[in-house]
């Protein structure tokens, strides 16, 4: 779906979703090549359809939906037109019979990407989107924009920014994980065994657990499609993700200016979420900083004392601070007085 096609009378139908004050649409993806019956994908947003100047496109990540909606409220308030997309498989979109956030190459998202971009654009006329990642999701847009740059389309697309929330830009663990051998035997049972699984999900606790509220977090969400100690990893999923990983370290370029936010620390995963309450349980924070300058040569990192892996998930103080952070760098993305118009804020 293009803006024209909107424009020619092919609008989306909207209806109320699970977060009140929020509408979901589904787009149709055709049948699954492994096999899985249809895939759809859901775009969700806040409030009505109005012309905006700015919008903003948040993608989720793995064991992940849309579910934030103080997260939505924060960038309404900043006067962006909110949207977020629960990708195929994952969260609103996963149908029966489906393995959760399965696929085996990552370019298998550009079409729901493609269509929520028409969509946004035609609903707020014409806005200029930023969008937002989180975790793998950040891989993902990431590598996307990449490719719409080399395409000689991002322009086109309207999109004229980037936020990373702790994307996924290594393998967590030993670094005999990521050695070449240990990529070469991945990347081919990923080809061979796509759906066997290579990680279980974790007991009771860990992660999960400092999140929601039924446990000790301060956020409510459904747990079938954000189960506590996460959905199993597949052969196939991770040869997707190592192989974006290489393309990744070979350096990128999104082509926009672009925020990176990350905790300050790792924590190891513990099955008291009293112990991993301050720090990211999931990936290696020095990995994100390493691989951060592969993005693109407008990139601001921001590390933020003492957040969890979804730093707008942290316990209220680090939370605090990085919304701080964002609204500083938004300033600068919104060309708001406080800030250059001609520079950005210092690097990490």
């Amino acid at each position: 779906m293009t803006p024209r096609d909107v424009a020619a009378g092919a609008a989306p139908a909207w209806e109320s979703d699970v977060l009140p004050g929020y509408q979901q649409h589904t787009i149709p993806l055709g049948p699954d090549p492994h096999g899985e019956g249809d895939l759809v994908a859901t775009l969700v947003r806040r409030g009505e359809p109005a012309p905006a100047a700015h919008a903003v496109i948040t993608l989720h990540g793995y064991t992940d939906y849309f579910f934030n909606a103080e997260l939505g409220d924060h960038f309404a308030s900043r006067g962006f037109a909110f949207y977020a997309l629960d990708l195929h498989k994952c969260g609103r979109s996963r149908l029966e019979g489906q393995t959760p956030h399965f696929t085996t190459d990552l370019k298998n998202y550009d079409t729901e990407l493609a269509r929520a971009l028409a969509i946004v654009a035609a609903e707020t006329d014409g806005a200029q989107i930023l969008m937002y990642g989180h975790s793998a999701g950040g891989l993902v847009v990431t590598l996307w924009l990449d490719r719409l740059r080399q395409s000689g389309a991002l322009t086109a697309a309207g999109v004229g920014g980037l936020v990373l929330n702790s994307p996924f830009f290594d393998l967590h663990g030993p670094a005999i994980l990521r050695a070449a051998p240990t990529s070469a035997a991945l990347m081919a049972l990923g080809r061979w065994r796509k759906t066997t699984v290579i990680r279980k999900p974790i007991a009771e606790g860990g992660y999960g657990a400092t999140l929601h509220r039924d446990y000790s977090g301060d956020f409510d969400y459904n747990l079938d499609w954000k189960p506590l100690g996460g959905f199993p990893v597949t052969f196939g999923w991770i040869n997707a993700i190592r192989r974006g990983h290489a393309k990744l370290h070979r350096g990128l370029d999104v082509g926009v200016p672009n925020l990176i936010l990350r905790s300050d620390h790792s924590v190891s995963e513990a099955p008291d979420p009293e112990a991993i309450q301050r720090g990211d349980a999931v990936l290696d924070v020095a990995q994100i900083a390493r691989w951060a300058g592969c993005v693109g040569n407008r990139t601001v990192v921001v590390p933020i004392t003492d957040a969890k892996h979804d730093v707008f998930l942290s316990l209220p103080a680090p939370r605090d601070v990085a919304y701080r952070e964002l609204d500083g760098w938004l300033d600068y993305y919104l060309g708001a007085e406080s800030a250059s118009a001609s520079t950005q804020p210092g690097r990490d």
